[in-house]
């Protein structure tokens, strides 16, 4: 009994040195049961599923989206990584793959798993930001997920930005110029400590970790072929700069039904009390309108905001992404929209596009594409994103508000289609009317798009539906009758835990 114990001491010893860093190149045991140290750079890598790589039931091979079993996966993933991996400590960055670099299918369908893989873990961790100029800050369960394009990495067919952004990029598919090679060489040549996590698919991940292990000379026994979903990889730098693998395994089993919240979510009904009723129909040939020659028939497009992101009284907390309360409503979104709408496919904006915030902050927005993911799975429905354009920064700049209404509404591309679009609030109103607009005749209503904040939709109003129909003939008919019917008050702060 005596030399069980010491034989176990020893091993204890041995696995506290290795995640000090102490040991010198080596890998640990795939079932490591202990955190990675605080005081070490540790660049975290988390395999996401792709077509090429996955787990049996974990993606969709049709829209290349994670289903109902990798949403489950991606959920207790989440805290595995915050409990096991990081030891509860708030992570220090996480970088996620730019959706648009990686298209499967036939349909070219953007990689929305490896941001959806790692976003619940976002959730878990907090981060304290600036809410004014004079800097005033709030503490949000939230953290940003960096995601945007790097110079020379925007994919053909996507808009190219004005500048790049210097501390969001994610990651690429293909590491196109070797942008992935620069971050984690950066990270590591920085020697700040913490935790960095990258969510990719097993080629982006295998060649990020064979880079730094060639560069570094690190001389890591990595692993050479994909081994599933649930091994996690780190590479644990001390100070001393001699790094360390350690393979975790999380041995999940997740079931192949959707998410059940620990809690229901309570809800509301339809009050319009947030934004007046409103409805109007533009019909050719009445009070002088004209149905545009280009206009898109038998489409339906319903036009959601964001889940809820400013928890501040001032509504001024931004990093984003959306906060902890924000994923209840977007796992429940599914059953609350059932039986309102019924979408054939689901559209949001790239979250890869990214801003500035204070002259201070940058952030990749991934907010409104996050939003609607959960749905996308729970109804098997192709996902796709606006890339071809910038979404830009001025909610009531009619170029803007022109272009993407032309997207939508105009070509014949979304016509005899039923679409759900999640967006950004303030941009939503001046798109509608860009749309009144474009049909002209007397009496073109309107609405009002003077702040705060800027585009005129309430920062408290996470409910309202917009609905824009064109008939057979390319008729328009706008309301926003509907809602999404979720109590919003009730939401708790943190997110979910799985």
């Amino acid at each position: 009994m005596k030399k069980i114990s010491v034989v176990f001491s020893l091993f204890l010893v041995l696995a506290v040195t290795l995640l000090a860093g102490c040991s010198g190149n080596s890998s640990a045991n795939s079932t490591f049961p202990f955190p990675l140290s605080a005081s070490n750079v540790n660049l975290i890598f988390v395999v996401s599923p792709d077509l090429d790589n996955h787990a049996p039931g974990d993606v969709d091979l049709k829209t290349a989206n994670l289903t109902s079993q990798g949403l489950q996966r991606s959920l207790q993933m989440a805290t595995f990584l915050k409990q096991q991996v990081l030891g509860g400590n708030n992570v220090t960055g996480i970088y996620a793959l730019s959706p648009m670099t990686h298209l499967q299918t036939a349909n070219n369908y953007p990689d929305m798993a490896s941001i959806g893989s790692i976003q619940q873990f976002a959730l878990l961790n907090q981060i304290t930001l600036p809410v004014d100029p004079t800097g005033a800050t709030y503490t949000a369960n939230s953290y940003p997920i960096n995601a945007a394009y790097a110079s020379g990495g925007v994919p053909d067919g996507v808009a190219v930005p004005t500048s790049y952004c210097p501390n969001c990029t994610g990651l690429d598919y293909n590491n196109t110029g070797g942008n992935n090679d620069a971050l984690l060489s950066g990270i590591i040549s920085r020697k700040n400590s913490g935790y960095y996590v990258f969510s990719a698919p097993w080629k982006t991940i295998n060649s990020l970790m064979t880079f730094i292990n060639r560069q570094q000379g690190y001389n890591l026994n990595l692993p050479v072929a994909y081994s599933g979903p649930n091994l996690v990889y780190a590479v644990s730098i001390p100070s001393s700069g001699s790094a360390s693998l350690v393979t975790y395994n999380s041995n999940l089993n997740p079931p192949a039904t959707y998410p059940v919240l620990p809690s229901p979510v309570a809800s509301a009904a339809c009050t319009n009390t947030s934004q007046p009723y409103f409805s109007t129909v533009r019909t050719g040939g009445v009070d002088g309108v004209v149905v545009p020659a280009n206009a898109n028939t038998r489409l339906t497009v319903y036009i959601i905001r964001h889940t809820d992101a400013h928890p501040d009284p001032g509504s001024k907390f931004e990093d984003g992404n959306y906060v902890g309360a924000g994923q209840w409503r977007a796992l429940a979104l599914s059953k609350a929209l059932r039986g309102k709408i019924q979408p054939d496919m689901v559209y949001s904006i790239d979250p890869a596009q990214w801003f500035n915030l204070f002259g201070t902050f940058n952030v990749s927005y991934v907010r409104p594409s996050l939003t609607i993911l959960p749905f996308a799975i729970d109804n098997n429905l192709p996902y796709s994103l606006v890339s071809s354009f910038s979404l830009g920064a001025n909610p009531t700049d009619p170029v803007a508000a022109q272009t993407t209404s032309n997207f939508f509404f105009t070509g014949g591309k979304l016509s005899n289609h039923t679409v759900l679009l999640a967006w950004e609030s303030g941009h939503i109103r001046p798109i509608i009317n860009a749309l009144l607009t474009s049909y002209g005749g007397n009496n073109i209503p309107q609405l009002p798009t003077d702040g705060p904040p800027l585009g005129g939709w309430p920062s408290t109003d996470y409910d309202t539906i917009w609905t824009v129909k064109l008939d057979a003939l390319g008729n328009l008919t706008v309301d926003n009758a509907l809602c999404e019917g979720i109590n919003s008050a009730s939401l708790p702060a943190t997110a979910p835990l799985f």
